[in-house]
């Protein structure tokens, strides 16, 4: 684990101040990183290694904090956090760079956000990874109605829903703002249709742990695609295949094919 927090900027987006840093090669190819639901660009790409990993690598590192997490805003309302309006900051994040392209990197919801991202903004995508998250882009994942209400429950002894407590307990371990997290879950649920996952041409790498019980199957994912592959992250759940060693040399080498570096 890597503790080393970076120097973090802000930027206003539809009246909210976003959080995000960028860090690395100046010149280097950008790579922009999307964090997962309750998580942070610390807790996502900082502390297990991805920062030191692309950095190393000669990239040009930038991440941002979603709306309602880590050092950005945190509106309460549902509608706020539809995945095209975080989409929507990732791309504004890009322009307040002066970025034209980027690869994007996404983990979890993180993942939903960049393809919405890319299905809006073809011309700045250049390539995506898309980790945690499989076929359940478009299938779905489950029912996350106990999860928001896990939340809002007044400590983690009244959870009594499995996935609840697992989320509830990262959210407390990472000091979140649960309000704002039930109003995100309930608000970023929104599935890709298969048709739509067809238009994407961005190269894509999808990978997902093979005790992942949430991100559903990347092979059937990438099959949707025209130039996508899938990547078993061997040994994994949804929350320890972030940081896993072969997810990140997978990574560098399809960056080394496709990402301009």
């Amino acid at each position: 684990m890597n503790l080393n927090t970076p120097v973090f900027s802000s930027f206003a987006h539809n009246g909210l101040k976003l959080a995000f840093f960028d860090e690395g090669d100046p010149s280097g190819a950008p790579v922009l990183l999307i964090h997962g639901f309750a998580s942070s660009a610390n807790v996502n790409w900082v502390h297990p290694g991805w920062l030191k990993t692309l950095g190393d690598a000669g990239y040009r590192v930038i991440a941002i904090d979603n709306r309602g997490h880590g050092a950005s805003d945190k509106p309460r309302d549902a509608e706020a956090y539809r995945p095209w309006h975080m989409a929507g900051d990732a791309i504004a994040l890009l322009d307040h760079l002066g970025i034209p392209e980027a690869n994007l990197m996404g983990y979890s919801m993180g993942a939903r956000i960049s393809v919405f991202a890319a299905l809006a903004h073809p011309d700045r995508v250049r390539s995506l990874v898309l980790g945690g998250l499989g076929i359940g882009m478009t299938d779905g994942v489950g029912d996350w109605d106990p999860i928001a209400d896990a939340l809002v429950k007044p400590s983690l002894d009244d959870v009594v829903h499995d996935r609840g407590r697992m989320f509830r307990a990262f959210a407390d371990q990472t000091r979140s703002d649960r309000e704002a997290l039930a109003a995100c879950i309930k608000g970023s649920r929104d599935l890709v249709a298969r048709s739509d996952m067809a238009k994407i041409d961005a190269p894509t790498l999808i990978g997902v742990g093979t005790k992942d019980d949430i991100a559903g199957s990347a092979q059937e994912l990438a099959a949707l695609m025209p130039h996508a592959q899938a990547l078993d992250i061997p040994g994994r759940d949804h929350m320890l295949a972030v940081g896993d060693r072969v997810f990140k040399k997978a990574v560098l080498e399809f960056y080394a094919k496709v990402a301009g570096q």
